[in-house]
């Protein structure tokens, strides 16, 4: 039941991550007119300011101790908040000079990146279905690569980087809110130096732009912070799979924002492109699901067999014949059924 709670819980906290990062192109426009960079800066400044009033309301500190005693793991955390600096700060620019489409595909990638990352760094076997998938998706990426008339270098960044740190986030196995307060006490130096700096250049927006602009750029701590402690909790308790296929929801918005509300182009070789990302994402959607299917009813058949077993008059060699072979020799072993 504890499982079952746990695994509940990540989805329910998966769904909510990527529902807001869905929504969150509405809000860096309303930034203007300070550049990605500045906007990166406050960030990374006021998401440890809003994790710190969590952690003093929730009274969790002791795991910080522990972290210290492990320089594997800060190492680790090191590589988390550098990766995903540049994933932030790459998309910050990306919506504010009218690509959010092609960040959009970035998201859209992820997953196939995420599910060849399990493969190659994990050991997680592919079946033939999700094999079709990425290929899929590399034949996506060169016919829009074509139709660019280079690699969408835009889209490729953005899904490497936030593959990268969701397997971070993995090896981590850290809560999100702990996880986020310990990239974020990283950041917080380079960020605040950089501030600062500007500041004393007389570029800074934070003081120029008002009142209320000041107020949005301090907002940018809660807009970072919910959704990445929310990653966090379901990065650890569902497998890297399970959160490519929640991915979908983010560009999914993402992608319907680039076109209805800011109204980028989309060409013949773009739809292309992306047509075959949605086919790739729609075969692994297929197969994961057959196979969660099959899996829930080997699971049941072995159960019932489990409980059949002491009513049985046969001797315990019998039985040990007639039982049926354990689900590990049916049940495939790719990113959707491990981890």
């Amino acid at each position: 039941m504890k499982g079952t709670n746990e695994q509940r819980a990540g989805l329910l906290s998966g769904f909510s991550a990527y529902g807001l990062w869905g929504l969150v192109p509405l809000f860096w426009p309303l930034l203007k007119p300070a550049g990605a960079i500045e906007i990166l800066a406050h960030r990374m400044v006021w998401s440890l300011g809003v994790v710190t009033v969590a952690l003093l309301v929730l009274r969790r500190w002791s795991w910080i101790g522990e972290l210290l005693r492990q320089p594997r793991k800060l190492g680790l955390i090191t590589v988390a908040a550098a990766v995903i600096t540049v994933n932030w700060g790459l998309y910050i620019w990306s919506v504010n000079n009218g690509h959010v489409v092609e960040a959009s595909l970035g998201y859209f990638i992820n997953p196939l990146v995420t599910i060849a990352m399990g493969v190659l760094l994990l050991g997680e076997r592919l079946r033939p279905v999700q094999w079709v998938a990425v290929g899929t998706g590399v034949a996506a990426v060169l016919v829009l690569a074509i139709g660019y008339g280079q690699p969408p270098w835009i889209s490729l960044t953005l899904a490497f980087s936030f593959a990268t740190y969701g397997l971070v986030k993995k090896k981590v196995n850290m809560g999100g809110l702990e996880s986020l307060t310990a990239e974020s006490a990283v950041l917080f130096v380079p960020a605040l130096g950089y501030l600062l700096w500007l500041g004393a250049r007389g570029d800074a927006t934070f003081v120029s732009g008002g009142a209320g602009h000041a107020a949005l750029l301090a907002a940018t701590g809660v807009v970072t912070a919910v959704p990445l402690i929310l990653f966090g909790a379901a990065a650890i308790r569902v497998p890297l799979s399970t959160l490519g296929l929640l991915q979908y929801l983010a560009p999914v918005f993402q992608f319907a924002l680039g076109i209805v509300y800011f109204h980028e182009a989309m060409p013949p070789e773009r739809w292309a492109g992306f047509g075959l990302v949605w086919l790739a994402l729609a075969l692994l959607t297929w197969d994961a699901l057959r196979t969660a299917r099959r899996t829930r009813a080997q699971a049941q058949a072995a159960r019932l067999a489990a409980a059949a077993r002491p009513a049985t008059t046969e001797t315990p060699a019998a039985a040990t014949t007639k039982t049926p072979a354990p689900a590990t020799t049916e049940t495939p072993t790719p990113t959707s059924t491990t981890t």
